[in-house]
């Protein structure tokens, strides 16, 4: 049996600051901009990983969300404390520095970590926990 990664779910507070996050600052490609409603659902992914994509969705679109769960979800959003996605690069140093220069907010500067990874941390837009690591 054969499982993989397909794709994972982060919420977004804003759509558009979202796409221009994944697309021109980690280099991602929009794979799908479903609306509905007031509400969208961006599929982005990186050019080279066609199977493996995240998905950007509204936070709160379930009905059976109480208006104090969404007031929680948007105040965790907000937090940064939420959700969040661990992605790799070859190259951590460039790639935060790219970061860094489009203005996102910097939770941690590249450093190596005492369980053996080399990595930095940011938040996109919505306060998604963003951890970049080095990939050999």
């Amino acid at each position: 049996m054969e499982i993989t990664i397909h794709q994972s779910f982060l919420p977004h507070s804003d759509p558009d600051a979202s796409v221009a996050f994944y697309t021109d600052v980690l280099g991602f490609e929009v794979r799908l901009d479903v609306g509905y409603e007031n509400m969208r659902w961006i599929t982005v992914g990186p050019p080279n990983q066609p199977d493996t994509s995240i998905v950007l969705e509204p936070p709160t679109p379930d009905p059976s969300v109480t208006d104090a769960e969404r007031d929680m979800i948007r105040a965790m959003m907000a937090k940064g404390t939420y959700a969040g996605v661990n992605l790799a690069s070859r190259d951590l140093d460039a790639t935060f520095e790219r970061i860094e220069a489009a203005g996102a907010e910097i939770v941690q500067e590249p450093m190596d970590q005492d369980y053996g990874l080399r990595d930095c941390a940011v938040r996109d837009p919505a306060g998604n926990l963003i951890r970049i690591q080095q990939r050999s």
